[in-house]
């Protein structure tokens, strides 16, 4: 047995490089099966981020679907998902770049069925979503986002011809929709829509009509949803009895439309819901002999179970604990999942024999077991005797031990969303730091899915508070506790969670350092300048725009920057969308301006959230970088220099 060397903590030689954690982590998503094979969309950085349909055949082969040329993306609501369907062996799918729906056969190249707008030079002003073949009519029905007119875009549920031509409206009038689904027999359609201020998981409805013989829709019945019930995926069984999400006990729960009347089927303190930020998002399927295959979340841990046909939930004994994209067909299921020692993957399941299968993994960098921390789930009193959620990960390396009087820095992480949630799947991306010796602390703040109705509306009007003290608290937590440093605590997040970290930095004294992603600094700026889909996600999360102006000003970090006392580091892509760049340039000056230390690292060809391998690589040790410049170790890996302003010239290497 080897010994281990002492050394202090930071300044483990990790076999992780961050070439390899950027590099290796596959996005997998949007999962479905059929006869013909299982399909998913894989997001490569390698190849710039480019999303790609893949399936395993019956007889166990895995090929790309779509081309090298093709990106299958689509940017309705921004966040887009949803981007193709599969009908035997016929694919549809949006191509990001300038085909809005095209059409793919078996073997054959593919064939737009919308109008091309760049074979007229124009951009694409017309984008597809969540399509789902009606057989009977021969077309695609969809959600459809117009931004043809000046203003914000129209939503709008349409009608393609899988052959080719104009889109025909059936469901207009609301400001969202998603999630259109065809029943059976093709005689009726189900979808959600909801209305501005308001988000999908506040008030999404659910809306049944009934096909005329033209294609059109006849009139429409609200079935469930609404302000305090919020509805998700609506899924027809194979007998046609209507099936969905509903929220009306705190919690979302199972419910089906039968004889005119709502039945709750296995009522639960449990998540059979999630925020719906993407298209596509599955948490439950139908197998042929219509029992239901669901995921559902507890205190924040992922859970599998079978439904059989007399509502009795069976759980099913698998080694993971993160469930996503649950689909069925005949006897198997297929859906992503991962656990405290192994990454997301994406798994068949025998409905039979319960034998499962990986079919692919999201990353297959290998690490060995003496090298993994896994996630301890914690939770601790937090401001206003609330309780508050996490994921603790402590420091480990095989070949590595610190010196007996030291403790670990800590770096905090708030998920973005502000509405999501973090999981303990293993992710090579927090391995990076804790096998380099630096404890980790992945924060569900009031806010996060995942524990109810009423823990997640403890953000509502308290955005920038509740998040922030979670924080806060949760770091406090540890290093009372012995576990971490109390001088060495840092925060990173994305976006929202880049919005907590700044709060975090600028209106509390918690931290010693942090990181932004694509973080929002100017809550009135956000408030003027972003897309439909969260235009008025802020009156929810601080409060009605600009009756309430003084609170945006207030939770604001660009206006109280004469607070801050710590370095940060900013990370931004220059086409980003939701939080356009002048959130971070402005910041940067701020703190340029007022002498301490900052670095500023923009990405071209980057939007919301970073896709490509070489910048996802240059942010995770630019991040480390700035930490060990900071914190004062010295990294036991060659990292490339980072300058660092109103901090004097790079370490010598």
């Amino acid at each position: 047995m080897s010994e281990t060397i002492s050394a202090a903590y930071g300044s483990w030689r990790s076999p992780l490089s961050a070439e390899r954690v950027a590099a290796g982590s596959l996005r997998l998503s949007q999962v479905t099966i059929n006869t013909t094979g299982i399909y998913w969309v894989e997001g490569r950085p390698a190849e710039r981020g480019r999303m790609v349909v893949v399936c395993r055949t019956p007889d166990g082969g895995i090929n790309d679907v779509t081309a090298a040329d093709l990106n299958v993306r689509t940017r309705v609501h921004e966040y887009g998902g949803g981007a193709y369907d599969v009908d035997d062996e016929r694919i549809f799918f949006s191509h990001f770049v300038d085909r809005p729906l095209s059409r793919r056969g078996r073997g054959g190249p593919p064939h737009p069925i919308t109008p091309d707008p760049a074979a007229e030079g124009k951009p694409a002003a017309l984008r597809y979503a969540d399509a789902r073949v009606d057989r009977q009519r021969e077309r695609l029905i969809c959600v459809l986002e117009d931004h043809r007119g000046e203003g914000a875009p129209l939503n709008m549920i349409a009608a393609v011809p899988t052959v080719g031509g104009e889109p025909q409206v059936l469901v207009q009038g609301r400001d969202f929709y998603c999630a259109p689904r065809i029943s059976p027999d093709g005689t009726q359609l189900a979808w959600l829509c909801w209305d501005q201020p308001d988000m999908p998981w506040d008030a999404a409805e659910l809306w049944v009509a009934t096909f005329a013989a033209d294609g059109h829709l006849g009139p429409a019945e609200r079935i469930a949803g609404g302000r305090g019930d919020a509805a998700f995926q609506p899924e027809w069984s194979p007998g046609g009895i209507l099936h969905f999400v509903a929220e009306r006990t705190g919690w979302w729960n199972l419910y089906r439309r039968r004889n005119g009347r709502d039945e709750p089927i296995c009522p639960m303190e449990a998540e059979f819901g999630l925020p719906y930020w993407n298209f596509g998002i599955s948490t439950y399927a139908f197998a042929d002999d219509g029992r239901i295959v669901c995921s559902y979340l507890h205190q924040g841990v992922g859970n599998l179970a079978i439904i059989d046909t007399d509502n009795t939930l069976w759980p099913i004994d698998l080694p993971y604990t993160v469930f996503d994209s649950v689909r069925a067909a005949g006897d198997r299921a297929v859906f992503l999942a991962g656990s405290p020692t192994e990454s997301m993957a994406l798994v068949t399941l025998d409905l039979i024999n319960g034998a499962y299968l990986v079919v692919r993994r999201t990353s297959e960098l290998s690490i060995e077991p003496g090298s993994i921390s896994e996630a301890q789930p914690i939770r601790y009193a937090s401001a206003d005797g609330r309780e508050a959620h996490g994921f603790f990960y402590a420091p480990r390396n095989a070949g590595y031990t610190a010196p007996p009087d030291e403790r670990p820095p800590l770096l905090v992480m708030s998920h973005g969303g502000p509405t999501g949630s973090t999981s303990p799947a293993l992710r090579p991306g927090i391995q990076y730091w804790t096998s380099r010796g630096i404890a980790v602390l992945d924060v569900n703040y009031g806010g996060s899915t995942g524990y109810g109705r009423a823990y997640r509306e403890q953000l509502n009007h308290r955005w920038g508070i509740v998040d922030v003290d979670d924080c806060c608290y949760g770091a406090r937590h540890l290093a009372d506790q012995g576990l971490v440093d109390p001088q060495r605590m840092a925060i990173t997040g994305g976006s929202a969670g880049g919005y907590t970290t700044l709060a975090a930095l600028t209106f509390r004294n918690v931290f010693r350092a942090g990181a932004s992603y694509y973080g929002i600094s100017d809550l009135e700026a956000l408030a003027h300048d972003t897309h439909k889909f969260e235009a008025r996600y802020l009156d929810q999360l601080i409060g009605p725009y600009p009756e309430r102006r003084d609170l945006y000003v207030e939770r604001s970090p660009i206006h109280f920057t004469a607070q801050l006392t710590c370095p940060i580091i900013f990370f931004q892509g220059l086409e980003d969308a939701v939080v356009p760049p002048n959130q971070a340039e402005r910041m940067v000056e701020a703190l340029r301006d007022r002498g301490l230390p900052v670095a500023y690292v923009p990405f071209e060809g980057e939007q919301h959230g970073f896709r490509q391998a070489a910048n996802i690589k240059r942010a995770l040790e630019s991040e480390f970088y700035f930490y060990s410049r900071i914190f004062g170790f010295t990294p036991g890996d060659a990292i490339e220099p980072l300058a660092i302003e109103n901090l004097g010239e790079p370490a010598p290497e």
